[in-house]
């Protein structure tokens, strides 16, 4: 067992496999009380609260700077959690469920009262997942309800995959860390709509499209991103999901996307860049042996898988901000429906 103070909240060092129950109800007690706790899911790490807490949710969106038209996502230990705070549980949820939890899939359906209208944004439907992370899962169950948690860093900002990301973000405004290693998914969990007559993906993640259809045996559409606008009492209404602000998941530095095929475009306009010592330059290229001929140009070269090139991406987006770069430059990958998850976050990093 590790604890350790850091920044005034404490970081609790537990192994993700088998994290010990001490630990665990230490963190259960602080949400419990009404205080937020960072904990690893799959995915990134979440910051926590009782989900039925309307002041402990409030807290939620206070530490992230996060506007109150973005719902959050209630995390739950089984499909009992889910169904007790949703007012329907239609068979493709079930079909869903049976196939993809736990996991990284969030499923938005009709909520009960019971869940607190700052927790959806207003909405009448209510996000819902199932971790599949040990920690996260002994978390849920030593609690004994449903846990609100979107990602634990200041809104807009890069998402955490390791506690020290998140205390970077964070720091004081978190009570309590639970710190099980770097997470083994690396981007959000896709989104999925079943509130409406057809499934409609909010958000894309590593569950893609085309796994959702074959589990569905039926056709799913994307949605388009709706814009934030307020009603004609001034009230802005929510997104769906969360996710889907036009910038999010964002380095510190401006982002320049470009395609595979204009890396000497690409060497051309950097090189026409000033000179000054403003930070180096990074750059994301799509390969192990990608290079690119700029100075001052610093290198990461990224998976050509989609499992793993997600599992890296935040680190290297945290890694340039903690070189104080200047300027990140990104390769995209392939655009097909492996990396549709991906590629929302890089665009949505670059705006």
């Amino acid at each position: 067992m590790t604890i350790f103070a850091s920044m005034a909240s404490t970081v609790l060092v537990v192994d993700p496999d088998n994290p010990d129950p001490a630990l665990i109800a230490r963190a259960a007690a602080c949400i419990a009380a009404g205080e937020l706790v960072a904990f690893p899911t799959e995915t990134v790490y979440g910051l926590g609260a009782d989900a039925l807490n309307a002041s402990a949710v409030a807290k939620i969106f206070a530490a992230k700077g996060r506007p109150a038209w973005n719902p959050v996502i209630a995390h739950v230990a089984d499909v009992a959690g889910a169904r007790a705070l949703t007012a329907t549980w239609p068979s493709t949820a079930q079909r869903l469920a049976e196939r993809f939890w736990p996991g990284p899939l969030t499923m938005v359906l009709p909520k009960r009262d019971v869940v607190p209208d700052i927790a959806t944004a207003g909405l009448d439907a209510v996000a819902v997942r199932v971790p599949s992370h040990p920690v996260a899962l002994a978390l849920l169950r030593a609690f004994g309800g449903p846990i609100a948690a979107p990602s634990a860093n200041r809104f807009t900002q890069i998402s955490p995959t390791t506690a020290a990301h998140v205390m970077a973000s964070l720091g004081e405004r978190v009570s309590l860390v639970l710190d099980g290693g770097p997470c083994i998914v690396g981007i959000e969990s896709t989104v999925i709509d079943l509130a409406g007559d057809v499934p409609t993906v909010l958000r894309p993640g590593m569950i893609s499209r085309a796994q959702l259809e074959d589990a569905l045996q039926q056709p799913v559409q994307h949605a388009s991103p709706k814009p934030v606008t307020r009603t004609a009492e001034g009230v802005v209404e929510g997104q769906r999901s969360p996710g889907m602000a036009d910038r999010h998941y964002a380095p510190t530095a401006d982002v320049w996307l470009f395609d595979v095929g204009q890396r000497d475009e690409i060497a051309r306009a950097l090189a026409a860049l000033p000179s000054e010592n403003e930070g180096p330059i990074v750059a994301l290229l799509f390969g192990d042996t990608a290079e690119l001929d700029s100075p001052h140009t610093t290198v990461h070269r990224m998976p050509i898988t989609s499992d793993a090139y997600a599992r890296a991406l935040y680190a290297a987006l945290h890694s340039a901000d903690a070189e104080h770069a200047r300027l990140v430059v990104i390769e995209r990958p392939p655009d097909d429906d492996r990396w549709a998850g991906v590629r929302d976050r890089l665009a949505r990093a670059a705006r």
